[in-house]
């Protein structure tokens, strides 16, 4: 797709997109600090950067949802109206969020013209729509059924609907944030040969991504954010992984690599023929075995069952048919009562579900073991503050958890931060527990720079490496591939076998994610 692309980005005689010297502040943080940037015709420029680098900021000021404190934005030599939304749409500038927003029980062209027809309007005129939809789908390969639910289509179509909305409204600059996380690699090639048209026929593109792979394989440009400011621009040409991770974070950052497990032990965890009451996201006869010393990867479109699977595995989801042991016992659906006898989680959703994010740091370390009987923290039901303090210190040094101390708050921390404090509550055995036995990772490294990414899962293979059964469930099938000693994948509910992961091509993960048949190597 590169080659296609970085024609159409030669000879662009102005940039489309100018950015000068933005700078917002909030109170005391500045979060984009005096960065100017260009964007040509027919062009893909990368944006780089970890958590709390600035780039969501600098995307809320570019699409008006913020106004910046300094400089200023051009489109085609235009002066942007700052805070206005809907100034930025008139000048083309469209938006296709990692997280759809699509009404299911609409059809894609409802959903399409959702938003683009005057409120006062007395009649909606979707014959005129509906050419307008097909022709803007034939001009740019974006195949889709006008009349189609929207429930009913894959994720990679949902996504196709999202573009078509963007460029339904004349976007001539589409922003793609995490383009690929919840795709299929066959999904993810379809994405980018769509790419190549659309640049081909002079759209410019801004792409976000934290897969280095992907963006130096579709970007002709990449600019790197870090604490706000921008450290570098570069041609993707000549680029390497190493280099732009290393500019990200501002060390040079160990590529991850596949080390597999040296011994597998006894079972730990089964699941017989699991079905969890119905629902979009249920199991429906889910099996598997997780022995200690070893990890299992589940990948799979996210949505087919896996909210469920560590629902089950956490004591959070009931089963209403089928079997889920531990040690060969029933698995107790009850939360605290898995985290004495050493299942330890670590939840999809780090703000929602992982942390009480009023709560200061030092609470958040030692929530899930107050209640463990015979325990150190609580005497009498009072919380002994200087013991589960001294607790949440250790626990904060060693797993490098930053960001202002025990007191503050949990919601102050970046997303690394607090994805460390959740690890290093997970995989510390405390206050009566047992040592972590069966660890429940889903999606752990979700939205981490690469800095982060690496850490999480060296702490997760230094834990199977100890002897805990592992089981890693990731959207991203580098982490399924990298991590995984042995990986089964999810479709509707249902898991293949697990294999060893060298039985596996990323091809037949792909197939076996859209429920086509198993593919192993």
């Amino acid at each position: 797709m590169q080659q296609a692309a970085k024609t159409g980005a030669n000879g662009s005689p102005a940039p489309v997109l100018e950015l000068s010297h933005i700078t917002k502040r909030f109170g005391s943080l500045t979060a984009n600090d005096d960065i100017s940037l260009t964007l040509g015709a027919g062009e893909v420029l990368a944006l780089l950067g970890e958590n709390g680098a600035g780039k969501s900021t600098l995307m809320a000021i570019l699409f008006g949802h913020y106004v910046a404190d300094e400089g200023g934005i051009r489109v085609h030599g235009q002066a942007l109206p700052p805070g206005n939304p809907r100034a930025s749409l008139a000048a083309g500038i469209g938006m296709v969020h990692q997280h759809f927003a699509l009404a299911d029980n609409l059809s894609v062209l409802d959903n399409v013209m959702l938003g683009s027809e005057p409120l006062r309007s007395l009649r909606s005129n979707r014959a005129a729509a509906r050419e307008k939809l097909v022709e803007v789908s034939r001009r740019f390969g974006l195949a889709a059924d006008p009349d189609a639910k929207v429930a009913a289509l894959s994720v990679g179509e949902r996504q196709r609907v999202e573009i078509l909305k963007a460029l339904y409204r004349g976007a001539r600059i589409l922003i793609l944030d995490e383009p690929t996380a919840v795709l299929t690699p066959q999904e993810s090639e379809a994405l980018f040969d769509t790419l190549a048209q659309m640049v081909a026929q002079g759209l410019s593109i801004i792409f976000i991504s934290h897969k280095l792979a992907e963006v130096l394989r579709v970007s002709h440009r990449i600019a790197v954010l870090r604490h706000g400011r921008l450290v570098a621009q570069m041609p993707s040409a000549g680029a390497t992984q190493a280099g732009l991770a290393s500019a990200m974070v501002g060390r040079s950052v160990q590529a991850g690599e596949r080390r597999p497990a040296t011994r597998r032990g006894n079972v730990v965890c089964q699941l017989d023929g699991v079905h969890t009451p119905p629902g979009r996201d249920a199991l429906r006869g889910a099996s598997l075995e997780i022995a200690a010393g070893e990890i299992v990867a589940v990948a799979g479109v996210s949505g087919n069952g896996q909210v469920a699977l560590a629902g089950v595995l956490s004591g959070m989801e009931p089963v209403m048919q089928g079997r889920a042991l531990l040690h060969g016992k029933p698995l107790p659906a009850q939360p605290a009562q898995l985290v004495a006898q050493g299942v330890a989680r670590i939840p999809e959703d780090r703000h929602g579900t992982g942390v009480v994010g009023d709560l200061p740091v030092w609470e958040n370390a030692v929530s899930e073991y107050l209640h463990q009987p015979g325990g150190a923290l609580k005497r009498w039901g009072f919380v002994r503050r200087a013991a589960a303090r001294l607790k949440a210190q250790k626990t904060s040094e060693d797993f490098d958890v930053r960001g202002g101390g025990p007191d503050a708050l949990a919601r102050s921390l970046s997303g690394g931060n607090m994805q460390k404090l959740v690890l290093g509550r997970a995989l510390s055995a405390s206050d009566g527990a047992a040592a972590p036995v069966l660890i429940v990772a889903h999606q752990p490294t979700w939205g981490l720079d690469i800095g982060a990414v690496n850490y999480v899962q060296q702490k997760l293979l230094a834990a199977r490496d100890a002897g805990a059964a592992v089981l890693l469930i990731s959207d991203d099938l580098d982490e399924v591939m990298l991590m995984g000693d042995r990986i089964a994948v999810m479709h509707e509910g249902r898991l293949t076998p697990a294999r060893d992961a060298g039985a596996w091509t990323r091809q037949g993960i792909g197939l076996a994610m859209a429920g086509v048949a198993e593919v192993p190597a």
